[in-house]
């Protein structure tokens, strides 16, 4: 991997599933699992990332694989100052100064929980650490213009959490977010197979059939795939077909909270606003739930606004915060209000 020059600022997407790094020059320079595999009874580290992710469910009873961040909130603060640690070393080298750094954190996130993020990165060597909120960085890495006085409106749907936000001037003038994302369609869809099958499928297993046929809108043809796992009452292996109207039903719930969660943020958008979003482009889905099959449609249909998904949404967080690594600067120098970064503890 090429290291970046000394003093060179980066941009971090802590995410409950995956930590992105953004380096300058518009490249994701780290994509790696939120995870760690750690050995119980001696608390030595052994794995992080994607050698982490292939011990998932393969490990004996004293290793565990953890997931230090959880619904974009740090779970483990330990673990995830280790796993940061190795993140950022990896994409800077270990220099005597290493850089400074923008990462995102969900709306709605208390002082406390701030000052984890920022202690976490200077513990991995961040010389300066600045926070911008989840759907601020979204919106920049999506290409809208937030500057302006008028509002536009970015619903990211990550992993473990779903961001919602109406922007304007820099900042959000509202904010909401929920505990159903990515993570709970998988959830959902292990629980669906459980209860109508007696299958018993991993998490990663969801993840891969959700990819292949998810959908929360009926497809224009039906889709089938094969599922392995365990039988619930013999414990052998068995194999089911499941189909993509399966699916819809499993889905169901999850699909349904995160279109709530948009409804209340627009009932509670000062209405000068919310009145900017009819003729200001509607609604922008960013994240990677944004790329399930009919969650554009059905939100749309729900709110009666246009939605339109971002062109690579999976990405739009961690390239807003390289995009506001411009506004360093510009923060320490000007009033609040000129930037989207806090710079809460730093």
């Amino acid at each position: 991997m090429k290291k970046i020059k000394i003093g060179m600022d980066v941009g971090i997407d802590l995410g409950s599933d995956t930590v992105k790094i953004y380096t300058p020059g518009k490249k994701i320079a780290l994509e790696e699992p939120a995870l760690v595999a750690v050995d119980t009874d001696t608390d030595e580290i052994l794995a992080f990332g994607s050698d982490a992710r292939q011990m998932l469910g393969r490990t004996p009873e004293h290793i565990a694989v953890v997931s230090p961040v959880r619904h974009g909130r740090i779970h483990h603060f330990g673990l995830t100052e280790t796993m940061l640690t190795a993140y950022v070393r990896e994409v800077c080298g270990n220099r005597i100064f290493m850089p400074r750094v923008v990462v995102c954190v969900p709306s709605g996130v208390s002082d406390v929980e701030k000052s984890e993020v920022v202690e976490s990165l200077r513990a991995a060597g961040a010389r300066k650490v600045c926070l911008i909120e989840t759907v601020v960085a979204a919106a920049l890495g999506a290409g809208l213009d937030i500057s302006q006085p008028r509002g536009c409106m970015v619903c990211d749907i990550g992993g473990g959490t779903t961001d919602i936000g109406v922007i304007s001037i820099n900042g959000t003038a509202y904010s909401h977010w929920i505990n159903y994302a990515g993570n709970s369609f998988n959830q959902a869809l292990i629980e669906f197979i459980m209860h109508k099958f007696d299958l018993v499928i991993g998490p990663q297993t969801a993840e891969l059939i959700k990819k292949e046929i998810g959908c929360v809108v009926p497809r224009e043809a039906l889709l089938t795939v094969t599922v392995k796992g365990r039988h619930f009452k013999t414990g052998m292996p068995h194999m089911i077909r499941l189909n993509s109207e399966d699916i819809i039903e499993a889905f169901e719930e999850p699909a349904v909270r995160i279109c709530r969660a948009v409804q209340h943020t627009l009932e509670e958008t000062p209405p000068a606003l919310a009145g900017d979003l009819i003729t200001n482009g509607g609604i922008m889905l960013t994240g990677g739930g944004a790329k399930l099959y009919g969650m554009e449609r059905l939100i749309a249909e729900r709110t009666k606004l246009n939605v339109t998904t971002a062109q690579d949404p999976e990405y739009c967080v961690v390239l807003g915060t390289g995009k506001a690594i411009k506004f360093i600067d510009t923060r320490d120098r000007f009033e609040k209000q000129t930037s989207p970064l806090d710079v809460f503890g730093a």
